[in-house]
């Protein structure tokens, strides 16, 4: 197999004596997918920006094989100020355009010229747009935009207003576009709804060139690599499979190089007792001291091969304070209906939440997930209904962006001072969460979004709670703080209701499902991966449908046609005939001024991919029923000749 990255013995500092990397040496060949992981910081970005060039390395060589064209999504390229979201993506066709000029020339060279060397150029030029994919590169071009939900609004607005996160997919949609070889991806699924992730899935899934990820998203990896190369201690080490595959063989690797360090250590301690004693024994007998230098040789060889100690990620050491809960209802919604001003998001609302369930909030973005939770909590008022909670409920919650009242306290204070914990406790707490030695001193503005949450968590335990409500927990985390988080939750029993796209972390905990589709709330009392086969089930059902519906509707248009024609055969006459083909001609130029809207209405619905397909279908019928009364023009054309005669 053909390699098209090859990173070869590669060093790499930022700061004289701080090396990122060192000696890491890996390789994907041709056509892999291959996950890029390792904790922030590892160098994985560092890695991506080498193999395009932008960063050269200390030592060593990253590369991409030669005459293969790789594509990094993680910078965002500067555009010139006028450049519309539109402009960006349309920046990835250039290539078509300068393809479409020369043909253009040279069918005005062919017109006074029309010689073999022309015709020849024309067809290898022709055939070489068809190849790359010209004359579907509009359709292209809708499909990955729709696909990305980057909408008609986002393509027409200036690129350099828009926010980072919709900067990021567009700039997703036009490498996409481009014709590359080598996709390198940096956290792709940011920003994206979790409809726009599914469709990047299967994109990558399907693409036949060679893809490098780097992800937090472990439910996307599962789906979309079959190889991960991890940055540990500053060098490479290979898994060959998907995520799951990775968990499951770095902890059996963990385990075993344990055993090894231990086994060693055992050993290196029982020869060291030996030595001991042959040394203080051997006083004025060279054979016993001969032997105790024999053996701290061999303690010597024993340490030099020893692997270092395998160190793990610790894990949280406390519990929830968990509030027993005995009644029957925990959540009760009647009627409930809520959005902001004039625009109602979610109406009709009528649930009941019981015991200990895990429930997922699940929509596209904008759909009113957050403003849901909002009007559960109180914090906005419903538009009509009421969300009661039982008298004995506990309930905490963990906003997606976490604040602290005044920022410049260190952990430590805001432990006592906010959290209420006496001294020591809040500094056993604190290890108990990762949170060790000066670190318990750093200002709260200095923490990473993880690590807020992580603290905010921290706090939330103190209390005796029987409903835990969680806003987006694991967005924009690596996967260690995800970890972390999972972690804490897994010593948690009670009702969870979370909003989340995080498909691992849905998979994991949820066990009913609420939809937020079309303003409406759906339930399904499942866990995700059955929620997952049911909505696909239900798109499918829709799409035949549309699709019955229209074959239908072409199966009356053809009834119509054939009883028309059969009129038209008992009635042989000539001034019939004669009106038949100017009704015909009626007709047909009708037919082609509604091709000629179709053509614009499809060019207005260029960002709407849906309608851009009906548009489509709506084109074809319209095209055969033409061809049709084209036919039947020329045939009763005929007729009137030959009743002439």
């Amino acid at each position: 197999m053909e390699i098209d990255i090859e990173v070869r013995n590669v060093t790499k500092a930022f700061v004289i004596g701080q090396n990122i990397l060192e000696h890491l040496s890996f390789e994907v060949l041709r056509g892999e997918h291959v996950g890029l992981l390792g904790k922030n910081g590892a160098g994985k970005t560092t890695v991506l920006r080498m193999l395009t060039g932008r960063i050269e390395p200390d030592y060593g060589t990253a590369m991409v094989a030669q005459g293969r064209r790789a594509g990094l999504m993680s910078q965002i390229p500067r555009f010139p100020e006028t450049y519309t979201g539109e402009d960006v993506l349309r920046d990835a066709l250039k290539r078509f355009d300068r393809m479409r000029a020369q043909m253009a020339a040279l069918e005005h060279e062919l017109g006074e010229d029309p010689s073999e060397s022309n015709l020849s150029r024309y067809d290898r030029l022709r055939t070489e747009f068809e190849v790359a994919g010209g004359y579907d590169a509009e359709r292209n071009l809708n499909v990955i935009a729709n696909g990305l939900g980057v909408t008609a609004e986002l393509r027409a607005r200036p690129f350099r207003e828009l926010s980072g996160g919709e900067q990021t997919r567009i700039n997703l949609a036009r490498l996409l576009l481009e014709d590359t070889d080598i996709l390198l991806l940096d956290e792709p699924t940011n920003h994206l709804d979790m409809a726009g992730v599914e469709w990047l899935e299967k994109y990558v899934k399907s693409f036949k060139g060679t893809v490098l990820v780097v992800s937090h998203d472990r439910y996307f990896l599962d789906q979309t690599v079959t190889r991960i190369v991890e940055i540990k201690n500053k060098r490479a080490e290979i898994y060959n499979g998907n995520y799951s595959f990775y968990e499951v063989e770095r902890e059996r690797r963990y385990l075993e190089e344990m055993r090894r360090w231990e086994k060693d250590e055992a050993e290196i301690k029982r020869l060291s007792q030996s030595r001991d004693r042959l040394y203080q024994w051997g006083t004025g007998n060279k054979n016993l001291m001969k032997k105790s230098f024999a053996i701290q040789s061999r303690i010597d060889r024993i340490q030099r091969d020893q692997v270092e100690r395998p160190n793990k990620e610790k894990r949280m050491k406390v519990l929830f304070k968990e509030q027993d809960f005995r009644a029957d209802e925990l959540l009760v919604l009647r009627g409930l209906s809520g959005g902001y001003e004039d625009k109602v998001l979610f109406h009709d609302v009528n649930l009941l939440v019981e015991g200990d369930e895990r429930i997922a909030i699940l929509g596209d973005n904008g759909a009113g997930k957050t403003t849901f939770l909002n009007t559960l909590l109180g914090i906005l008022p419903p538009m009509t209904g009421y969300a009661l909670k039982g008298p004995a409920v506990k309930l905490a919650y963990l906003p997606q962006l976490v604040r602290f009242e005044d920022p410049n306290l260190s952990l430590y204070d805001e432990m006592l001072y906010h959290g209420g914990f006496e001294p020591q406790e809040a500094r056993d707490r604190l290890g108990a969460f990762g949170f060790s030695g000066d670190d318990v001193f750093k200002p709260l503005f200095t923490l990473s979004g993880g690590e807020q949450r992580r603290l905010k968590l921290c706090i939330l335990m103190k209390e005796e709670i029987n409903l835990l409500i969680l806003d987006e927990p694991t967005n924009h985390l690596d996967i260690a703080s995800r970890e972390w988080i999972e972690s804490a939750l897994d010593s948690y029993s009670k009702a969870l209701i979370f909003v989340s796209h995080d498909r691992y972390f849905i998979n994991r905990y949820a066990n009913r499902i609420w939809e937020m589709r079309g303003g409406e709330l759906h339930e399904y009392k499942c866990g995700y991966e059955t929620f997952k086969e049911q909505t696909h089930l239900r798109e499918e059902r829709e799409r035949q449908q549309r699709k019955r519906e229209i074959q239908e509707e072409h199966a009356e248009k053809r009834e119509e046609k054939q009883r028309q024609r059969e009129e038209r055969l008992k009635k042989p006459n000539l001034k019939n005939i004669q009106r038949n083909v100017l009704r015909l001609e009626k007709e047909i130029a009708d037919l082609e001024a509604r091709l000629e809207e179709l053509a614009t209405a499809q060019a207005e619905a260029a960002s709407d991919y849906e309608k851009l397909m009906q548009l489509s279908e709506t084109q074809a019928a319209l095209e055969r029923e033409l061809e049709e009364k084209m036919a039947s023009w020329e045939e009763l054309s005929e007729t009137a000749e030959d009743l002439k005669g």
